[in-house]
């Protein structure tokens, strides 16, 4: 019986001192039993588990090294867009110009702080020429429709301009009123980053006024007249860009256009050079002001100076 238990044990010893010499010839484990203390069977396993199948092995240390510090993933979801954008910057410079860093970033900045809007008008008041809100289309940063509802302008409709907008007298038939309409899209926009097409007009419309930092507007957009080969300073028209960049035809025929599809489309262009545009948005913003908690050179003892304190109580206090 004895003898059983001392085999096993032999041949277990004799396969730990053929691995170890393996690893010494390879120079992955030093020699010991001399005078030094002898490996162990666990030390064994480590650098057994750490030789790869590719002949590399990995460094082997008492204390474990620590992580690179490297800027979160995520943002908060009340991220502010300069900060998105010094984000998006950061981002892009670590990705070491891969491209597929390049093409994930924007999912890895919330996708759902950028939604696109284009909306149609129809003329009222004095022959038709105040332009009022008729229909309000926006989009998600994929493209899905989020809102696309038909409005009724708060004064009577004189000039449709069915050639343009699309509206004619049946869509009034179950629009909702306008101030239903601006409180929920209103709703929508809030702490987004909105895209579109002469934005300006839009938000006009819907009597608003967008944060100018969180605001693309691809009528503007210097990235995209200089892909499009067009002067920087030229009006160039959404259906333009989108046949010269996305060689897509949209505004086509006589029924007037789409809100949904200038959106989607304002979205396509915004998308196409999202990267580059965001990057030098990023480089333009205004340094921020340093704090006076955490700037080494506020220091709070000079207010202790007599040139910080009232005058009356100084002399209250001779």
């Amino acid at each position: 019986a004895p003898k059983g238990p001392s085999k096993k044990k032999s041949r277990k010893h004799q396969r730990f001192m053929e691995r170890r010499a393996v690893l010494e010839q390879k120079g992955l484990l030093s020699p010991h039993g001399r005078l030094g203390s002898q490996t162990t069977e666990s030390e064994l396993e480590t650098h057994t588990a750490l030789t790869k199948a590719n002949g590399t092995t990995a460094p082997h240390c008492d204390k474990v090294p620590k992580p690179k510090r490297t800027v979160s993933a995520s943002l908060s979801p009340s991220a502010s867009p300069d900060s998105i954008a010094r984000h998006h910057s950061v981002l892009l410079s670590q990705g070491n110009g891969s491209s597929k860093r390049v093409r994930t970033s924007s999912l890895v900045l919330r996708p759902s702080k950028y939604v696109a809007i284009d909306c149609e008008m129809v003329g009222t008041g004095p022959q038709g020429r105040l332009s009022e809100l008729a229909r309000c289309s926006v989009v998600s940063y994929e493209g899905d429709v989020i809102y696309d509802k038909y409005v009724r302008p708060e004064l009577p409709i004189v000039d449709y301009r069915t050639r343009w907008s699309g509206i004619t007298e049946k869509h009034m038939k179950n629009a909702i009123p306008f101030s239903a309409a601006q409180a929920e899209i209103l709703k929508i926009l809030k702490d987004k980053i909105v895209v579109g097409h002469a934005i300006h007009h839009d938000f006009q419309a819907l009597k608003y006024f967008h944060p100018k930092d969180r605001t693309r507007d691809t009528s503007q957009s210097p990235v995209l007249k200089k892909r499009a080969g067009l002067p920087v300073r030229a009006n160039v028209s959404l259906k333009n860009l989108a046949r010269y960049l996305l060689h897509k035809k949209i505004q086509g025929g006589c029924k007037g256009h789409s809100s949904v599809e200038d959106a989607q489309t304002a979205m396509e262009l915004y998308r196409l050079v999202e990267v580059q545009w965001e990057k030098e948005l990023a480089h333009s913003l205004p340094p921020r002001p340093p704090s006076p908690i955490t700037d080494p050179a506020a220091d709070s003892s000079q207010y202790l100076d007599d040139q910080y304190w009232p005058t009356d109580l100084m002399a209250s206090s001779l």
